[in-house]
Formats: C-alpha cells, structure tokens, sequence
C-alpha cells in the first residue's frame, strides 16, 4: 500500500479508502468486520461510511477498536440518510448533528476526521446547517468538512472555500468539466477523494443486453421470440481495456487514477475478501509502459466523436 499526505496537519492516508455501505453488513456484523480487517492487514488506513447508519458505525467501531485511533481516517457521509428504513435526505442542522452524535456514540471513535456533505442542492445547505458544522469542528466531534457529488453545483461549492475536501467521481473517460473541477479544488488546497473509477459504460459485466438477430423460421418467418445476451466484448475506443495482458479493465481504471497526483486516496468497494486483496495490489503495480498515453488518446478520440 502506498500512503499520501491528507490534511494541513499532514496526516498519511492510504491511497485507497474502503467505501462501507449497507452491502457490507447484509450477511451480519462479523463479515463487516471480517472484512475491515483484511483492509487493515493491506495497509488500508481510510474508511468510509456511505451513510450515518449506527449499525454500520458500530461495526467499523468494533473492528478499529485496537487500533490507534490517530493513525486512521474515518468520513462520515451526511445528508444521505441514515441507512434505516424510511430515511430521507435530510440537511438540517438537527438532522445532520444527530447523525454524527449517534454515529460516534454507537462507534466509540471518539471523532470523525472527515463529515463528507452528499451533494446538497445550491438551496439545501441553510445558514443554521453551516453554523452547526462550525459548532461541530469546534467541538472536534469533526475535524474536517468535505463536499461529494457530480453536478454542476460543486463547482460553486469548490470556490466558495468553506470545505476542506472534494469526493467526485474520476475516470479515464471523464469529462473536461470534471477535470477542471479537480485543478480548481487543488489550486485552493482542497484534498481530493474519487470514486467511480469503474464506470457501467466500461464494465462488460455491467452493460445492458442486446437481442440477437432473431432465427428464421420453416419459411423465412420469425422463429419464436427473441432471446438476448450480455456482450462478451467491448466495442469503441477504450475496448483495449480488456485486452490488456495480465491485467483486468477496472485494474487498468484504478491505476490511471491513482495516477493523477492531486488524488489523495481513490473510494474503493468490496463486496468480499476477495475482491479486496486484489485491489488492494493495485496500487503497488506500474502501468504496462504506453498505457496511459493510449488512455489518453482514446479519451481525446471520443470526445472529437462526441
């Protein structure tokens, strides 16, 4: 595992964080658990909770028990409800300083290093919502504050330099906007998580079925409804993702943005043990030589066909 400096107090992250989600816990508190320990065991030192669920902090609590706490980063995210049945969206300074008093009580953490904000809207975010987050540094039940999210309205967010860190999606094949998004948040100091590394539209895996050319019938008539397939291979500019020796396309998509150096750590999701320790490797391979060249200029290629 390789680590990044995180912070203005210069704290090292681990260029991957575990993204904890609902999934994680689906087959009970202990493979929740199971599994932040094999992120531990490879070197990961930064986790995240996709929602404010007590359930979900209680388990990630419990498996960094013995660990220092200062030489791990936890974010909340905020805003996104709270995991439970019925939770909606909520942005409000009493909804968003319950969630992390229930979450830190239900963990024991003590604090959370990151409150992550899920992409409030330009008229989410009242003046008692900001005051609450000040209230909350103040007390250091957080320490710093970060935005998430893809719409237009980060970009506001970003120049208003009232957040510390930016989470948005990053790909080989992302756009200029988002692109200009990450140099604005690194000229002003903003660390930077991404996700979405992997997205559907290069995922084999992922991609919608096709209906086949339907067989004729005895006398040159329709033969039976139409069956479908999942393509095996992937057409278009970027299909030499899978074609690449040794390595897996979302391997491949992984690497390009860990290489982009304003990158402090990249959100990962593992489903299982498995898939954790094979990403987990990632960080620690070189790129085949060229490869990243041929990313480049395939994602020039599309956007001229755009």
């Amino acid at each position: 595992m390789r680590y990044r400096p995180f912070g203005l107090a210069g704290q090292a992250v681990s260029c991957l964080t575990l993204s904890l989600g609902a999934r994680d816990i689906a087959g009970g508190a202990e493979a929740g658990r199971e599994l932040v320990y094999s992120a531990l065991e490879a070197g990961i030192n930064s986790y995240r909770l996709e929602t404010a669920d007590p359930v979900l902090a209680e388990v990630l609590g419990e498996a960094l028990r013995h660990v220092d706490r200062k030489l791990v980063q936890v974010s909340l995210t905020l805003g996104a409800g709270d995991g439970r049945r019925g939770s909606q969206r909520d942005f409000s300074a009493q909804g968003i300083t319950a969630s992390i008093d229930r979450a830190l009580h239900t963990s024991g953490l003590g604090w959370f290093d990151l409150a992550i904000l899920d992409e409030p809207g330009d008229h989410e975010l009242p003046q008692s919502t900001l005051n609450a987050l000040k209230a909350l540094r103040a007390t250091e039940r957080v320490r710093l504050l970060g935005i998430s999210g893809d719409s237009g309205v980060m970009d506001t967010y970003v120049s208003t330099g009232a957040f510390d860190v930016l989470a948005t999606p990053f790909h080989v094949n992302a756009s200029w906007q988002v692109r200009a998004r990450l140099r604005a948040a690194s000229e002003g100091d903003m660390a930077i998580f991404v996700y979405g590394y992997f997205p559907d539209s290069l995922n084999i895996a992922k991609r919608p079925a096709v209906a086949p050319a339907p067989k004729k019938g005895l006398f040159g008539f329709g033969g039976g409804p139409k069956a479908t397939e999942a393509p095996q291979t992937l057409t278009g500019h970027f299909a030499f993702l899978h074609r690449t020796n040794n390595w897996s396309a979302e391997a491949i998509c992984l690497a390009y943005a860990l290489m982009d150096p304003s990158v402090s750590s990249v959100m990962i999701e593992a489903s299982d043990v498995e898939r954790l320790n094979t990403l987990s490797l990632v960080p620690d391979r070189d790129m085949p030589p060229g490869l990243a060249a041929q990313i480049e200029m395939a994602r020039v290629a599309g956007a001229k066909a755009a």
